[in-house]
């Protein structure tokens, strides 16, 4: 844990995935994603002012602003006016500059019924921000009078924050001997026609859950691994339709939630990256065949040792006393160009699912579904979010080009396999 409780002033060091996200930040990008919840009745801005205020102090790191330091970047407590609530807007996830905003790195905005929270990447993760959005949403509703009790996801306002919360998880865990390669093949990327600046297109479509679980039982794989061959086999077909000189390997970006098999309370990230992946090279895959290999990927990488060993691999370079003096300008410059050079290049598309939200019974008469968007890939390519509350499955694309031909592909095979989805977009063309 990096916070000194007894100080006056304590202050966070980035944890091991936050350092990255403030060097990728440019004029036209930023890691902002974005949390949503729909109530089933319309928002009181002035309510949810009041919820805000109350709720952030509880949570000390997003309760931040982002320093520089000589060597690296650290966060520090923010106690200046703010983050305000705002009327939302058409583009979500704007570049988020540290400078603005009462140097506040999450946003709150309302529309109608929905409340939506924007964090900086390097704060938390989606699984950490939602234990935020939960506890604001409560306070919200409590001030309307509604009784909603603490507990399944909403933190009580009058207990002081357990000291895991605030931990750096990564450092305690990553203890393997052995440290895997970081670099991978070169994968499919798609061509599309850039949007204007920051431009955000997003398609959601909004799901029935027991028919996902129906299906998903019949090809005998979980909701992740069924949705993952989906966006994979959408991929493939949207690489054929390039009709491509020479086809590439699709593989796909896919945050590992750590809580799942580390023991931490952390609301900080806790996350690693997987990439399953299908080589087209290899011969023609049906569908079947992507949802077999997609299953076995994700039961041969995703379990404690293997994600050990991902995690020690990042910790090593934080640990590395030479890199520790090496001043922050060139820490960034080395990072944004593996970045850009290696890294981006290793997937086709991202999708993350932070799973099934959990609310106290209380609150599911007042909300209607969570929606979770990750916001601006990094490059031209499409990200997918996904989240379930009660009977909705909300899945979210995100792009930042015209086309939206891998979306397409995607929802018709769902539909093809009998889910009903309801679409929505702020796309001003035919999706």
């Amino acid at each position: 844990m990096n916070k000194r409780l007894n100080d006056k002033n304590p202050w966070y060091r980035l944890d091991l995935s936050a350092i990255v996200y403030p060097t990728l930040q440019r004029r036209n990008f930023s890691s902002v994603y974005r949390l949503s919840v729909i109530l089933k009745e319309r928002v009181e801005s002035d309510l949810l002012q009041r919820a805000v205020d109350l709720t952030l102090p509880r949570f000390p790191t997003f309760k931040v602003a982002m320093r520089k330091g000589v060597f690296w970047r650290y966060l520090e407590p923010n106690h200046r006016p703010g983050p305000f609530v705002e009327p939302d807007i058409v583009n979500p996830c704007m570049p988020m500059f540290f400078q603005s905003s009462n140097r506040y790195l999450i946003r709150v905005y309302y529309y109608e019924c929905r409340i939506a929270l924007e964090v900086f990447h390097s704060l938390s993760d989606g699984g950490g921000a939602m234990y935020l959005l939960r506890t604001m949403t409560a306070v919200y509703l409590r001030l309307k009078g509604y009784e909603i009790p603490d507990g399944q996801g909403v933190l009580a306002l009058t207990e002081e924050p357990d000291p895991e919360e605030l931990e750096d998880a990564y450092m305690r865990y990553a203890s393997s001997k052995v440290r895997p390669p970081r670099s991978r093949e070169k994968t499919y990327r798609i061509r599309g026609t850039k949007e204007p600046f920051y431009t955000l297109n997003i398609i959601t479509g909004i799901l029935p859950v027991q028919q996902v679980l129906l299906v998903s039982k019949k090809y005998q794989v979980s909701v992740t691994e069924y949705l993952n061959a989906v966006l994979l086999y959408a991929l493939l077909e949207k690489q054929k339709a390039d009709r491509v000189f020479r086809e590439l390997p699709v593989s796909i970006a896919m945050p590992v939630n750590l809580r799942r098999f580390f023991p931490s309370k952390t609301l900080r990230n806790f996350i690693t990256m997987v990439y399953p992946c299908i080589d087209p090279r290899m011969g023609d895959y049906t569908f079947e065949d992507i949802v077999v290999q997609v299953h076995h990927f994700m039961r041969y990488y995703i379990n404690d040792k293997f994600l050990n060993a991902d995690i020690t691999t990042n910790a090593a370079v934080t640990r590395n006393p030479f890199i520790r003096v090496v001043p922050l300008f060139f820490k960034d410059f080395v990072v944004r160009q593996f970045y850009k050079r290696v890294q981006d290049k290793q997937s086709s598309a991202g999708l993350t699912n932070l799973g099934i939200v959990e609310t106290p019974a209380e609150m599911k008469n007042y909300v209607e579904r969570f929606d979770v968007l990750m916001g601006q890939p990094f490059s031209a390519r499409t990200n997918c979010a996904i989240v379930s509350y009660g009977e909705h499955l909300s899945i979210s694309f995100a792009s930042s080009i015209v086309e939206a031909d891998v979306e397409r592909l995607f929802f018709r095979k769902l539909v093809k396999d009998g889910i009903h989805v309801k679409i929505e977009s702020n796309r001003k063309t035919e999706v």
